[in-house]
């Protein structure tokens, strides 16, 4: 039976050493301080930011919440990542994923200032993470190698699959492995002998958006299993990418959904907020 890597109890122990660098930040005269803008009413949103709020307080970060209607045009909510940009009390920005359909994602996370953007999805910063001269982790991606750094898995040497290919998850998180000395091999949709190649890694990293696509037959024994999913099963409760129940007595260990990688993910945004303000500041 695999061990259960607990998300929430390493992200409460990272989230208390981050406030008590925040304290120490205080004391210098710097307060970190973090906007997050909401365009709509999207539940899901509404619930992240909510948590992102929660844990900001916790940490002693300064957190403001700008919540525009769902018919706010472009103009206009660029207008409020402009304002922000220059603003020197707000050392991280970002602004909550998906938008409505009528504004332009990419084009207001091209706006946000590199210096500000603590989701590492600027282009900019998204290049720095490709050579290794990071600086911002990617929450996600970094909440993954934190779970493992602190549960004693080495991933130099090892065979690592990511099953998924997308820019906030996928694509970073084969960066940071391979920047640890990990072989990495990234899946997709169009993969062939999809099973076949996971049952080869040594870590299993699936962030590929499907309710328990990870069947017990794509795993190794003894491997590493992290699910970056949050689905809902058919009978309406959250689940994750893998087929936990069927996947556990298999794996040497896992993440659970909930509990595992999500808690990882906020803990790393304020990391990266705390990051900016003492970068911002001369004190990095």
């Amino acid at each position: 039976m695999a061990t259960r890597i607990d998300g929430k109890a390493i992200a409460a122990a990272l989230r208390g050493e981050i406030a008590a660098e925040v304290a120490q930040l205080k004391e210098k005269g710097v307060a970190p301080g973090l906007a997050v803008i909401l365009v709509g009413e999207d539940p899901a949103s509404c619930t992240y930011v909510r948590n992102k709020q929660k844990a900001c307080e916790e940490a002693g970060i300064h957190a403001e919440q700008i919540n525009l209607p769902a018919d706010t045009t472009q103009e206009q909510l660029l207008a409020v990542v402009e304002e922000l940009n220059h603003r020197s009390d707000i050392h991280g920005i970002l602004c909550q994923l998906p938008l409505p359909r009528h504004l332009d994602d990419e084009a207001v996370i091209a706006a946000i200032s590199p210096a500000k953007d603590v989701d590492a999805f600027h282009a900019e910063n998204v290049g720095h993470i490709m050579i290794g001269d990071i600086r911002f982790l990617p929450c996600t991606p970094a909440g993954v190698m934190e779970l493992l750094h602190r549960s004693d898995i080495s991933v130099e040497g090892k065979q690592c699959v990511v099953i998924g290919r997308s820019n906030i998850v996928g694509k970073p998180m084969a960066m940071l492995l391979l920047h640890e000395n990990a072989t990495v091999t990234i899946c997709h949709s169009r993969t062939k002998n999809l099973a076949e190649v996971c049952r080869g890694a040594d870590i299993l990293v699936a962030a590929v958006g499907r309710a328990k696509f990870v069947t017990a037959d794509m795993v190794k024994p003894g491997a590493t299993v992290i699910d970056v999913g949050i689905n809902r099963d058919e009978n309406g409760k959250l689940c994750g990418d893998v087929d936990f129940d069927a996947v556990e007595p298999i794996a040497g260990a896992i993440t659970p959904v909930p509990g595992g990688v999500g808690p990882m993910t906020i803990a790393l945004l304020l990391k990266n907020t705390l990051t900016a303000a003492k970068q911002q500041n001369g004190l990095a």
